[in-house]
Formats: C-alpha cells, structure tokens, sequence
C-alpha cells in the first residue's frame, strides 16, 4: 500500500472528504488536452495510444491545465481503454472516431480468450503518475479508468455506438456470458486502478461514461455488482473516489449505492436533485453543460454562478460538499481562456 502524500490545504480533497474547503474546488474533465494548443503541438507526431504510454508526455500534458488555469485538482492523461490494450486486446483511438477493436468480443471463446491485466504492462502509466506526484506539489492527482460497463460496450459493439445494440442483446440474451465478460473487466478495472494507487494518485474517478442508456432495472441487475466490487476492492486505500455517467439522472442512486464518495452529475440534473437521490454524505461533482462556454462570457458567468449556488444548496441539505467541475468533458473549440476565467470566478464565489 502506498504512502498518502499529505495535502491539508485542497480544496478538493476538503470537498470531496467533507470538510469544509476555503474555496469552492474546481476541475475540469478532460481539461489536459483537447483545447489547448500547447497540447495540439505536443501531440502533432505522436498517435493517442502512443502519447498515453509516453510517461514525460502524460507528466506534460496533465500539467498544462494546472499552470494555465490554476484548477484545483488535476486528471492523469490517459484513457480508458489504455487498460485494454495493455492486456492485449488489439485496439486503436482513431481520431474523430474513438477506439475502434479490431476483433470484437462475441463469443464464449472471445472471453475465454482475454487475458488479465499484468503490473508490468501499466508501468508507463505508474511511471508517469510517480513524475507527477513529484511534479504538481500541493494539487492533489486524480486517477481513472473506464467502469465495466463502458468497457463492455466498447469491446462488443467493436467502437463508439448511438444505441449499444449488440451490447444490450449479449446482456439481456446471454446473461451468463455477459456476467463472465464483466467480471474480468472488473478484474482488469481494478488491477488498473491499483496500479495507479501504488504509484500515488491521490483520488480516482470511475467513468462509466455509457451506462445512461440502460433502465434503472438493468442497471441494477446487469451492471451494478460489477461496479460495486470495483470501489468495496479499492475502499481499503482510503482514498476519495468518483463514480460519473452521463445521462444517468435515474441511476444517480444506484450509482452512489456502488460505493463511491462522489458522484459526478451531468448537465441535466440539478444538484439539489441529486442530492436527494444519493447516500447521504456523499460529496457531488459537476455540472456545468460544456456547451455554455461556447456561448461568450455573460452566459457562462450566469450559468457558473447558478451552478455554484446549486452546489450550495445541495450542501445545505446534507449533500457532503460539492466540486466545481462540467457536467461532461471539455468540447475541443472551446477558448482556453474562457476556462481559465471561469476557475477566476468559481474561486471568487
């Protein structure tokens, strides 16, 4: 087990562990990247996959964010299917497209066939979140990975998917199959988050970025066991850690009763909604529309304040803290500048 680094003076580790932070804590998901041209040129010869194993390339592009907009926590750079290809599943990210699996996953034989994931194939990752514990100071590291379900669906439908058809057709058909399929992504999910840990994160966020698509019963049923062994397997690290979908506004209770500290809440649910749908004592994270700050800063200064206030509320009502944060990731037009104002005004608040 690692040794905690100390950092009694975040933000959001106040937040996100219930106390009370002098500052409202702000972050970004998928702030390292994307808009910033520092990072547009670092990545001009350089694939996705190949920037991700690249620890001195992960160290630099998770630093960007932190000294451009002086956010309160920062993402490691990575992504989630950095796992899967690092058990062997022959992958790529292809731009304006996502990962795309070259060999989907079926049949019995197909999962019969992954492999589980080795320490020795992450130490890239490990590598590049020890340079940044030594590199970021007193901002805490968030670590991540891909939820069961999320890989799952990636794996089935072959890459990015509108409807998670063939997803949906093993869970619902060939329920056995699809238990065994997400028990080693558990297992994989897991040992990558473990990894992470050992190294020095100093929080981890699970992203289960398609579950919105299911009903709160097949949630319960097909994906929920799954997501609970990964936090009841971490909880003994004691460490804060998320658990976010999108569009899960009626999964918000399941998802909080996996185990996590925080839940992270999309756009379209308030935060004084979620929290009364949450355990209580869990903290909440989000949840600006990303879309606003491509509408100027008079919108965006509106929207956050309304966000901060909610947040507000939801605390008042027993809801653990709150962090700043999008309800989805950073959209690549977005102007740098406008997030950089944008955490000058959260921390005003």
């Amino acid at each position: 087990m690692s040794t905690r680094r100390e950092l009694p003076e975040s933000p959001y580790l106040a937040a996100v562990t219930g106390r009370k932070p002098h500052r409202v804590p702000v972050w970004f998901m998928r702030q390292a990247g994307r808009s910033l041209p520092e990072y547009r040129a670092l990545r001009e010869r350089t694939s996705m996959l190949g920037a991700c194993l690249q620890p001195e390339m992960v160290c630099e592009i998770t630093l960007q964010p932190i000294r451009r907009h002086d956010v309160d926590a920062a993402i490691l750079f990575s992504d989630i299917v950095v796992p899967l290809r690092a058990a062997g599943i022959d992958l790529d990210i292809v731009a304006d497209v996502g990962p795309v699996i070259a060999h989907p996953i079926r049949t019995d034989a197909d999962i019969e066939s992954m492999k589980p994931l080795e320490p020795q194939a992450i130490q890239p990752i490990c590598e590049a979140v020890s340079l940044l514990v030594d590199a970021l100071g007193d901002v805490p590291l968030i670590g991540f990975a891909g939820a069961p379900f999320t890989l799952a669906s990636y794996l089935v439908e072959g890459g990015p998917s509108r409807n998670h058809a063939r997803t949906k057709a093993m869970m619902l058909a060939e329920p056995a199959s699809w238990h065994a399929l997400m028990a080693k992504l558990t297992d994989l999910t897991v040992e990558f988050l473990r990894g992470q840990i050992g190294a020095g994160v100093d929080a981890i966020q699970l992203f289960d970025s398609w579950a919105g698509t299911l009903s709160l019963a097949d949630y319960r049923q097909y994906v929920l066991p799954h997501s609970t062994r990964v936090f009841a397997t971490l909880a003994e690290y004691g460490l804060p850690m998320t658990h976010f979908g999108v569009g899960t506004a009626e999964l918000l209770g399941a998802m909080s009763e996996a185990g996590p500290t925080v839940v992270g809440v999309d756009w379209r649910t308030s935060l004084t909604d979620a929290a009364a749908r949450v355990r209580p004592g869990t903290a909440l994270q989000g949840n600006l529309d990303p879309v606003v700050l491509l509408a100027g800063w008079p919108v965006t200064e509106r929207a956050a304040r309304a966000v901060v206030d909610d947040g507000r509320r939801a605390v008042d009502a027993g809801t653990a803290g709150h962090v700043f944060n999008l309800g989805h990731g950073v959209l690549p037009e977005t102007d740098p500048g406008v997030l950089t104002d944008l955490v000058s005004l959260v921390h005003s608040l």
